[in-house]
């Protein structure tokens, strides 16, 4: 199995999955919180999208990591490197409980993971692919640098795609 790391930020540990942060996952998924993610989705295929996300691991040498606050030890969210038959690119993706929005935890751990995959992974670009109305989403992804790309493949038809470039 590919090694998963364990990232470090100064408010943030993004660490891989396990069994006890599934039922929040699950509780994300079946929420209108996850609209912009195709939910909500029923228990199962929660279960599908988190075994995926660890499953890439071995599969392709990247996925999923938790988004733990340092300072207490809860589990906020997830950010991760998604790929696999479903996504055109390796594509740079987060979720953020509810609560835990607007405090820059996303910014943070996508900062994190995304440098990790240009460095681990020897790649050049990465993509994020966004619901048209996910604005919250796509300032993050600006705030990363990110630029958008309209001859960029989408995930979903009508996707708005956003482009990382390693070395900015």
């Amino acid at each position: 199995m590919s090694a998963i790391p364990t990232l470090h930020t100064e408010r943030l540990v993004l660490r891989p999955p396990v069994m006890a942060d599934y039922p929040a996952y699950a509780a994300f998924m079946a929420s209108d919180r996850s609209r912009m993610m195709g939910g909500p989705h029923v228990r199962w295929a929660a279960w599908g999208m988190f075994s995926s996300d660890v499953a890439m691991w071995e599969l392709y040498g990247h996925g999923a990591l938790m988004i733990e606050l340092r300072a207490s030890g809860d589990c906020v969210g997830q950010v991760g490197i998604n790929h696999g038959p479903m996504f055109p690119e390796k594509e740079l993706g987060w979720m953020l409980y509810a609560g835990h929005e607007g405090q820059g935890f996303a910014t943070e751990a996508g900062g994190a993971l995304k440098d990790w995959a240009f460095e681990a992974l020897g790649i050049d670009t990465l993509v994020s692919y966004f619901d048209p109305e996910n604005y919250k989403s796509m300032a993050v992804s600006a705030r990363l640098g990110g630029v958008r790309d309209n001859s960029a493949v989408p995930q979903d038809e009508g996707d708005v795609v956003y482009r990382y470039f390693a070395g900015q």
